[in-house]
């Protein structure tokens, strides 16, 4: 029969230098308020850091950190989003921070979680701002199979 050959599967690991790329990346001005958008897909998860006025200061997302495939949209990565933010929010000096969440990913809590979990700021408000259809187009036909 010959021998077995084992495969090991890689785990679900962050590429280290997308990370250190990402963190080299961090805004010179301070900011005391800041704004958190989530975008959190079944696919991947996206956040987005602005200050008051809605201007762009820092982002990241799951594809951005080196996920890949199905591990985009994973808990693991949504936190991993989080915490390289909030160590990007750390060295700018953000104080409060309000939350706006968007859609309907398993990464929605897991980002706002890295994110504290990294920096001292004080969570003043979340938000949900995920669209719900109130009637919505007509749904697909069932497959057939």
């Amino acid at each position: 029969m010959g021998k077995k050959r084992i495969v090991k599967q890689k785990g679900q690991t962050m590429n280290k230098n997308l990370k250190s790329r990402s963190l080299s990346k961090i805004p010179k001005k301070k900011i005391a308020k800041a704004i958190l958008h989530i975008q959190s897909t079944y696919n991947n998860t996206k956040a987005l850091v602005t200050d008051i006025n809605g201007n762009a200061v820092m982002f990241s997302s799951a594809g951005s950190l080196g996920f890949k495939g199905a591990k985009k949209g994973t808990p693991y990565a949504a936190a991993k989003v989080g915490e390289v933010l909030g160590e990007k929010a750390e060295v700018m000096g953000i104080k409060e921070l309000d939350v706006v969440i968007k859609g309907v990913g398993s990464g929605r809590e897991s980002v706002m979680r890295g994110f504290i979990s990294k920096s001292k700021v004080e969570l003043k408000r979340i938000q949900d701002k995920t669209p719900v259809p109130f009637n919505g187009p007509r749904p697909k036909k069932a497959r057939r199979v």
